[in-house]
């Protein structure tokens, strides 16, 4: 694909001797919403990680295979880790502000690339906040702690401070399974808005959801990739009979 912004080939991932992910192949198309799904454990979460590194945290992983990033191999021995990941940043399943002021929180990104005028950082951290839809709500408690907001303003809180460090892609591990109905439409709104400028990958447990706001869905199983497609085309019409069994809630 001409717009490919992630790529995956002959992928595999090893948790010592377990065999996570199985030789995955995927394009990822730039500014589109790809959603991950499967059954618990089926490493949509572990191929999410490797897509920014995050399971290089883990001593026992080994992977081979090609992964690339805007052409560049994202395990390349050079590969500068904290630069790929101000590229592609990351919000977790549960809500993780820093215990610090809402200010502080945003700004914290942009600080430790160097940025310290004031103006500037004032700029961004509104500019985040916007982007994530929390501004109105927080404008007049920049200075308060983080952890006297709710759980869903919380988790926009935590994408505004993915967006300060200005990335090209997001990914979202979950990160509305933990809030209420309310939260997860503002959240989903907002996934469908920052489309316009970002790459977003997210995992999802949640059918309905990967259903409503994915331009690509794809389905892993026991650490396989089994179909990848236009959401469209993998709710309504599943290639492969295991797709469907999942979709129609037969197994999963």
């Amino acid at each position: 694909m001409e717009n490919t912004i992630l790529s995956a080939r002959d992928l595999n991932l090893y948790y010592g001797e377990n065999h996570a992910l199985k030789n995955i192949n995927i394009d990822i198309p730039a500014n589109e919403i790809t959603a991950l799904i499967g059954p618990s454990g089926c490493g949509k979460s572990t191929f999410l990680r490797t897509l920014n590194r995050m399971n290089d945290l883990i001593p026992i992983v080994k992977i081979t295979g090609s992964l690339t990033y805007r052409g560049q191999e994202v395990y390349a021995p050079d590969q500068d880790v904290t630069d790929l990941r101000k590229h592609i940043g990351m919000v977790f399943q549960k809500a993780n502000p820093f215990p610090m002021s809402i200010y502080d929180n945003v700004a914290y990104g942009p600080r430790t690339h160097g940025i310290r005028s004031k103006v500037k950082l004032d700029e961004i951290v509104e500019e985040s906040l916007r982007g994530a839809a929390i501004w109105d709500e927080v404008k007049d408690r920049l200075k308060k702690s983080a952890l006297g907001l709710s759980g869903g303003q919380q988790q926009r809180l935590c994408i505004a401070r993915a967006l300060a460090v200005k990335p090209d892609v997001l990914l979202m591990d979950e990160s509305t399974s933990a809030l209420d109905p309310i939260s997860t439409s503002k959240i989903e709104d907002l996934a469908a808005e920052l489309k316009k400028d970002y790459t977003i990958v997210m995992v999802t447990h949640n059918m309905q959801q990967a259903a409503r706001i994915s331009d690509n869905t794809a389905f892993f199983l026991l650490g396989e990739l089994v179909e990848f497609g236009k959401t469209d085309q993998v709710f309504s019409m599943p290639r492969d009979k295991r797709t469907e069994d999942y979709i129609t809630g037969r197994f999963g």
